[in-house]
């Protein structure tokens, strides 16, 4: 067995095991975020499915994942619907110590014609809902946890018609980075992931020019895959990134080393 500083090193077959983690996973029944529930479920984690008003592919992830998994319902734009989430974890028993704060809203709309109220959306759930919900489960993980917000590239460099989204993006890596500083006293990791392009259903159709655009210039040549995201998600609440916190996570096909001249 290997030691680092004195201390032994934990087995590589044994790092990715998160059979004591109970993660609540914000917006589960989207496309990411059912990649990651897959993954840490199978790196043996109870799994906490957070909806705003897909209950029935929620309940369709649940089954899938079995007994280990359970369903819970809010809004995450409010203090109250985070309120409600709490509580309903706490009726089950289902104390969090690992959270990925992954719900998203990315609706599209040029600046100058933007409504205050695209503005708050978009603000609310992509910025505020972190602020809260992380408040929220920090109570729980007084012995250590971990926390991954999926960001985007986008909070580097922005997109027409995305000011509002990629603000909120900007927002929560910093976010991410004052509460890796204010929690590690607690043994806390605060990490984010900002993802490049990721393939969806239906995606080459709605959009084929920026689909050819993306896959002609990113150098790894292809859009990313949810389970690309998923797995990032799984070594940063894992034990492989034990002293890592404070960092974002950049999973884009090598896109941001491109050449913006």
């Amino acid at each position: 067995m290997l030691r680092m500083e004195g201390k032994i090193m934990e087995p590589v077959n044994t790092l990715l095991d998160l059979s004591d983690a109970r993660i609540l996973i914000t917006g589960a029944t989207g496309n990411i975020g059912s990649a990651i529930a897959r993954r840490v479920s199978q790196a043996g984690a109870r799994v906490a499915l957070h909806y705003r008003t897909n209950a029935a592919r929620a309940t369709q992830l649940q089954e899938e994942l079995g007994s280990q998994s359970m369903t819970v319902q809010g809004d995450l734009s409010n203090a109250a619907g985070v309120s409600h989430i709490f509580q309903a974890l706490d009726d089950a028993s289902f104390t969090v110590n690992a959270l990925v704060n992954n719900a998203a809203d990315q609706s599209v709309a040029a600046l100058e014609h933007m409504s205050y109220e695209q503005w708050r959306q978009v603000l609310a759930t992509n910025l505020d809902s972190i602020f809260l919900i992380s408040q929220a489960a920090l109570p729980g993980m007084v012995d250590g946890g971990s926390i991954v917000n999926i960001s985007s590239i986008e909070a580097l460099d922005p997109a027409p018609g995305h000011s509002h989204y990629a603000t909120s993006k900007a927002g929560m890596n910093m976010l991410t980075r004052a509460l890796a500083l204010e929690s590690g006293g607690a043994g806390v990791r605060v990490n984010s992931i900002s993802p490049g392009l990721i393939r969806r259903e239906g995606i080459e159709n709605d959009w084929p020019e920026g689909v050819a655009r993306w896959q002609e210039r990113a150098p790894l040549t292809r859009m990313g895959e949810a389970a690309d995201v998923a797995d990032a998600a799984l070594f940063l609440l894992s034990d492989a990134a034990r002293w890592i916190s404070g960092a974002n996570l950049v999973v884009d096909g090598g896109m941001s080393a491109q050449s913006k001249w």
